[in-house]
């Protein structure tokens, strides 16, 4: 006698069976997808480290100085800070949060240039009326100082570190420490590459310069070939 409890259905059973499978395969293709982006993650900020990765990023970032230079007939210190930071996010090629930040806000200011006449007269109308404006900002600032202080001291130095890796201002933790660990990297070639490219134009600027005070002619002591016998 068979216990009319046990289901001898089979077409419910081969339905639970593949439910299961479909489960295996998800969590299975998830736990890959962690991997090679963890993985993918660590190539890059061992790549940062190498000396190929460093010839790359200097001779693109001469070029960067040359046409800004060009363009604007000199380079401040602002314009170098920022053609390096562009060429380090290129050389990235948009795999990371930080450098497809850089370059988005890049198009954002010159969207901004463009509509900065805009602006301008916004400006003169909004002076008008910015008397209850500013108490209603201040108001919002204090209780947004009070918030931050009332904050774990963990999570408050999370959100410093969010704020200080572009584009990662609202991302969870996680997120936030993977694209430090390969900003930082990328950072520390870039200072490795600029370095070496201000001892070589040091070294060049020393060379040429020694070498125009031992051109002919320029010498205080030249016997004077028409002096009398």
């Amino acid at each position: 006698m068979t216990s009319p409890l046990v289901s001898s259905n089979p077409a419910v059973n081969s339905d639970r069976s593949s439910t299961r499978r479909k489960k295996k395969k998800r969590i299975q293709s998830q736990n890959s997808g962690e991997n090679i982006n963890n993985n993918g993650q660590r190539q890059n900020s061992v790549e940062w480290k190498s000396d190929v990765q460093q010839q790359i990023y200097s001779s693109k970032l001469l070029q960067a100085l040359r046409q800004v230079r060009q363009n604007s007939g000199s380079s401040g210190p602002k314009r170098v800070r920022e053609a390096a930071d562009r060429v380090l996010a290129s050389t990235a090629k948009g795999r990371s949060r930080w450098s497809r930040a850089i370059l988005t806000n890049r198009l954002k200011l010159k969207f901004m240039k463009k509509n900065n006449i805009v602006k301008q007269q916004s400006k003169v109308m909004t002076v008008i009326t910015s008397g209850s404006s500013r108490m209603k900002k201040k108001s919002k600032l204090k209780i947004l100082r009070l918030k931050s202080k009332s904050l774990p001291a963990v999570q408050r130095k999370a959100r410093v570190l969010s704020r200080l890796v572009p584009g990662c201002r609202k991302e969870p933790l996680p997120v936030v420490l993977e694209e430090a660990t390969d900003y930082i990297a990328a950072l520390e070639m870039q200072v490795r590459a600029m370095t070496a490219l201000a001892e070589l134009l040091s070294v060049s600027g020393s060379s040429s310069s020694s070498s125009s005070a031992a051109a002919p002619g320029g010498g205080p002591n030249q016997p004077n070939s028409s002096s009398p016998r």
